[in-house]
């Protein structure tokens, strides 16, 4: 007899394992799972999920997107409060030119047959010129004139974003200033910060000259009806008398 014969197979061992069902998944026991039903079981089906990474946020200027953020803002604020300044210089200069035409046009003849008319006439008129100056001066532009080197620039002593700066450059050296500005963020936002602090004295300028205006028109508008008003009363009071 021989040793096969002697020895009959494991049929545990002969035995498949049966089919797996399909869209089964199969459960894979965690091997550091604990022995008290702790196991982690994990499906074949499912994917396993990424962490989320937490954003820190830095202790100096902030997040590079709150710094551009905070910058865009600004720029656009200012550049609205010189539209709205340019636009409110504009309606002084008109009002005053109709008003100086208009007076000029119709009470300057009558004013040899009616010598009354003369005083409230021309504090009416130098009232409207005044205002209209200061409004031409609220809108005419303003331009430096302050020659810079390419060493000022690159020695952070000049601001190179504002035109009446970078003018007196040549084209090379307002280019090759402008790329070391760019390769350093420090010097770029001071230079920028410089650009927005320009812009604010430039403002300053132009509404202290609209206030100045207005208030002009204002107090040569009321005194010139005031005066009209008691001129008229005193000559017609004379007449009547």
């Amino acid at each position: 007899m021989s040793t096969s014969d002697s020895h009959p197979e494991d049929p545990v061992a002969e035995t498949p394992h049966p089919p797996r069902p399909a869209g089964t998944s199969s459960e894979v026991q965690h091997p550091a799972a604990g022995w008290d039903g702790g196991s982690e079981v994990v499906s074949g089906d499912e994917k396993p999920k990424k962490k989320k990474k937490k954003k820190h946020k830095d202790d100096g200027l902030g997040s590079s997107r709150g710094i551009e953020t905070m910058f865009r803002t600004s720029y656009q604020s200012h550049l609205n409060l010189s539209s709205m300044a340019d636009n409110k210089a504009n309606i002084m200069i008109s009002i005053n030119g109709i008003i100086i035409s208009v007076v000029i046009a119709s009470i300057s003849p009558r004013i040899d047959s009616n010598p009354w008319l003369l005083v409230p006439t021309v504090v009416l008129l130098l009232g409207c010129a005044a205002s209209m100056v200061f409004a031409v001066l609220a809108a005419r532009p303003r331009i430096t004139h302050r020659q810079l080197t390419l060493d000022d620039v690159e020695s952070n002593r000049a601001n190179i974003l504002f035109f009446g700066n970078f003018v007196g450059l040549t084209e090379d050296d307002f280019v090759a200033g402008l790329k070391s500005l760019l390769t350093n963020t420090d010097r770029l936002y001071t230079n920028m910060m410089r650009d927005i602090y320009s812009l604010g004295r430039v403002l300053q300028r132009k509404y202290t000259l609209l206030r100045t205006s207005y208030t002009v028109f204002m107090i040569a508008l009321v005194a010139s009806v005031l005066l009209f008003l008691v001129v008229y009363y005193g000559v017609v009071g004379q007449v009547t008398l």
